[in-house]
């Protein structure tokens, strides 16, 4: 009858340990939610009636911290150190506590302990990114998000907005432009992305048309051929500049067909198309090179393009492509 009765007491404190643990369970899914995406499991390595309270308290720790009352939180985390010392998912949560407290340095402290026992916890990681970016150290929240993108490549778009705030505009563009040739840079960033083209657009015909007006002054004394070239290919996108150097071009140096090429576009950019065949059939006869050639074709091809003749259009496309090709 002892042996019964002994039997049937340790039965009944194994169900009640079993209810506690579904409890517990319940708990963690359904209170906790935010935790399973962001943390680490407790330790287990305790005897039974340890286990039960080192998870009680650590519970306890994660209602507290829900409710915003992070000091109490602590003081229940301070408990389960006290049952089992240097337990990692402990220390995680020391840290996300003494951060939302504002209080930098312990949260550092704690998760430098944490990651110590886990380097590659890509939660952990994350946190210590989070703390940096408060310090406003972006030099080593940069350093940690790279850790961070090797262990999970879809962080990149994170990294971008750190190359940003660190002023690293040249490395954000060029991760920008390998997410976008993936498609996956995010909306937000595309838009970024976009002004940043705009500007660099901006900034690029800018020095152009600096670069044109000091060329300018040169050629004024100097009348060569290779300032010329340079002065036509800046103003590519100023037809009215493009034509005046290009007629000069041809009254200076005849035999090279780039200054005929380069009236002829600029004709075609103001609807003279007649004219811009005229001068583009006139320097067809000095172009050496299958390059230049095609060139002229393609640019003929505008000129019967706009005046209307497809059929003549389509043939100097062609012979524009086979060129190319």
């Amino acid at each position: 009858m002892i042996l019964k009765f002994q039997y049937k007491e340790k039965s009944t404190k194994r169900a009640n340990y079993i209810k506690f643990a579904l409890f517990s369970l319940f708990i963690i899914l359904f209170s906790f939610q935010s935790y399973a995406q962001d943390s680490i499991p407790a330790a287990t390595d305790l005897t039974e009636e340890k286990e039960l309270k080192f998870q009680q308290f650590f519970f306890k720790a994660l209602s507290e911290k829900s409710i915003e009352n992070y000091q109490q939180a602590i003081q229940n985390l301070e408990s389960c150190n006290q049952i089992l010392s240097e337990d990692v998912s402990v220390f995680f949560e020391f840290s996300k506590n003494y951060l939302l407290l504002k209080n930098n340095l312990l949260a550092k402290e704690y998760i430098d302990r944490a990651l110590e026992k886990d380097s590659n916890n890509i939660w952990m990681l994350k946190h210590l990114v989070k703390i940096h970016v408060k310090d406003r150290d972006f030099d080593k929240a940069i350093i940690i998000q790279e850790k961070v993108v090797v262990l999970k490549e879809k962080e990149r778009g994170y990294l971008v907005r750190l190359y940003l705030q660190n002023k690293e505009y040249e490395k954000a563009y060029a991760l920008m432009d390998v997410l976008e040739k993936e498609n996956g840079l995010p909306a937000s960033l595309k838009r970024f992305k976009k002004g940043l083209d705009q500007r660099k657009e901006t900034t690029s015909t800018a020095k152009k048309i600096e670069d044109v007006a000091s060329l300018e002054e040169q050629f004024i004394t100097d009348k060569s051929y290779k300032i010329l070239e340079q002065i036509l290919n800046n103003s590519l996108k100023n037809p009215t500049t493009l034509l005046k150097y290009s007629e000069e071009g041809i009254a200076l140096f005849p035999a090279q067909p780039f200054v005929y090429l380069m009236k002829g576009k600029a004709l075609n950019y103001q609807k003279n198309y007649k004219k811009a065949l005229t001068t583009l059939e006139n320097g067809i006869d000095f172009v050496i090179e299958d390059n230049m050639e095609a060139d002229f074709y393609k640019e003929m091809a505008i000129s019967y393009k706009g005046l209307g003749n497809s059929k003549e259009e389509k043939k100097y496309n062609e012979k524009s492509r086979k060129l190319k090709s």
